[in-house]
């Protein structure tokens, strides 16, 4: 088995690459942008893998309102263009995808299974979803994988941080910290779904999957976790979207049901707060090799 992994440079393409089984090939940016779809195949077809896992995308949201073109450039044609490759070489296309896509439903308070109508509400999302259709109608061989809130020990190349990072190094900067608490999701950790991502790949049922930590909180609960964990003394004050004043907007409500991950025989993931145990545990372990 060989699995060719663009974005492996991501936090979550350094959490996928060694538990893939087989010969791995970590391509990064230099190695095979996305945007440059002559350049991929000549890449894919010159090694061949048996399959083709994308991690790499525009996750820039409050950007993409100001340059939509962008935003779809990557994450819908870029990744039309990748369908049509891996269905051309016979390749699995692994494909990750966002929460993002819903949010138009404000009353919305049951967990989005797979089957429910999506309906984004930011250029971002809607990019996201687009890139969606195009690997479920192109490459007959695929996994759809949406998951939420993505934090990993390595950070994220592209956005420079992770929410968790994030606070951190805000709470290093200021005492008084206001974070948004309308917005229930559920933090997901990079590991984690990189587990169950290669477990879903061995079970060889294709298709559109949710795939998050469990439970669910708002990013002032997350935010208060992560400070306990730390240990970092902080007034954190609860503040509405309005008042944060992004300029894009995002989900109200965007938990995920990972009931279909469950049908196919995956094993659940942990509640999201062990999740974020195991991130500061390994943020930890790296910090004491270097």
């Amino acid at each position: 088995m060989r699995t060719a992994v663009l974005g492996a440079a991501g936090q979550l393409g350094r959490d996928l690459c060694p538990r893939l089984p087989g010969e791995v090939i970590p391509l990064g940016r230099a190695d095979a942008d996305l945007t440059d779809a002559a350049r991929i195949r000549d890449t894919l077809s010159a090694r061949r893998p048996d399959i083709v896992i994308n991690c790499a995308a525009y996750n820039f949201v409050d950007q993409a309102e100001s340059e939509p073109d962008v935003a779809f450039a990557v994450n819908a044609r870029a990744v039309r263009d990748l369908a049509v490759i891996c269905r051309d070489l016979g390749c699995t296309l692994i494909h990750f995808s966002t929460d993002y896509i819903f949010g138009l439903d404000e009353t919305r308070r049951a967990p989005y299974a797979e089957s429910d109508a999506p309906g984004p509400v930011s250029a971002y999302g809607v990019s996201k979803l687009a890139g969606e259709y195009f690997v479920r109608s192109i490459c007959p061989k695929h996994f759809v994988i949406r998951t939420c809130g993505l934090y990993g020990v390595w950070g994220s190349g592209g956005k420079g941080g992770n929410f968790v990072e994030t606070m951190l190094r805000l709470a290093a900067e200021k005492k008084q910290i206001r974070v948004v608490n309308d917005q229930r999701c559920t933090p997901s950790f990079t590991a984690d779904v990189a587990a169950a991502t290669v477990e879903l790949i061995g079970k060889g049922k294709f298709g559109l999957y949710h795939v998050t930590n469990g439970g669910d909180c708002t990013w002032f609960e997350l935010a208060h976790e992560v400070f306990m964990a730390a240990g970092v003394p902080v007034e954190l004050t609860p503040i509405t979207s309005g008042e944060f004043g992004a300029p894009a907007r995002r989900p109200a409500f965007s938990l995920l049901s990972n009931e279909g991950l469950m049908t196919v025989g995956v094993s659940p993931l942990r509640h999201w707060s062990g999740g974020l145990r195991a991130y500061f545990r390994a943020r930890a372990s790296i910090s004491a090799s270097r």
